[in-house]
């Protein structure tokens, strides 16, 4: 089973959009995850939009985010080569943080659509497999930039006969990525939902602050993994 194959996989109901003969997106993911990243582009730009040496309000969450990822990302890829990676790195983070505390704190499903329901984007596995493809395609870009054709004698590295088996561990990759956070973000959602509607009072309660806490360790987990598959992709043999 490929990432394609994964992408036309539906949980539940779904509002389609048409795209002509191309096929249908879900809707729903869609306008959650512009949303998302309308939050994300307006904080950064009030965070930054006036700068100070001695940091307030906004400003001081912006640098502290980006502070973490680079942080990340150094640990991952290494201090000489890290600063490019930063912005994929980081944007990965802020989306699936963003997206996974939407789906947590936000009462999307206050909204009614003609079909689905609105959701974090990522309890969408479209947008996980999308998000695994992208960090895919990110450390085979970074390793063959760097070494050019070179770049495929890992596969054939300590011994060419583990190329079935180098081979067979790039497409787990991006499969493990994806259906750790689709998993991890809709079992939450389920699990929460459940609960309210059999106790709406107190009792899920702390079960939405430990959804908070997964939700933020997934992101956490996902950009980790993207810097170290860049950083492997950059290290010389």
């Amino acid at each position: 089973m490929n990432l394609a194959t994964i992408a036309s996989l539906s949980v539940g109901q779904h509002l389609y959009w048409r795209l002509g003969d191309v096929g249908a997106v879900h809707g729903e993911s869609l306008i959650t995850s512009w949303f998302i990243l309308l939050a994300i582009g307006i904080v950064s730009i009030l965070g930054n939009s006036n700068l100070q040496s001695i940091p307030e309000g906004l400003q001081n969450v912006t640098e502290f985010a980006l502070e973490y990822i680079r942080d990340i990302a150094k640990t991952q890829i290494g201090e000489e080569e890290h600063k490019e990676w930063v912005p994929f790195i980081g944007t990965i983070f802020l989306f699936i943080f963003v997206s996974n505390w939407s789906g947590a704190l936000l009462p999307w499903r206050v909204i009614e659509l003609p079909n689905g329901e609105l959701g974090a984007p990522t309890n969408d596995i479209n947008t996980t497999a999308a998000l695994a493809l992208l960090t895919s395609i990110a450390y085979f870009y970074a390793g063959i930039s760097k070494k050019g054709i070179s770049y495929f004698k890992r596969y054939v590295e300590p011994a060419p006969f583990l190329l079935p088996i180098n081979v067979l561990e790039d497409f787990t990759k991006p499969l493990s990525l994806c259906f750790r956070l689709f998993g991890n973000i809709l079992a939450d959602e389920l699990v929460v939902g459940v609960l309210l509607l059999l106790v709406p009072l107190l009792v899920p309660v702390p079960l939405m602050l430990l959804g908070l806490f997964t939700s933020a360790i997934q992101a956490l987990v996902f950009a980790t993994l993207a810097g170290a598959y860049i950083g492997e992709s950059l290290e010389d043999h």
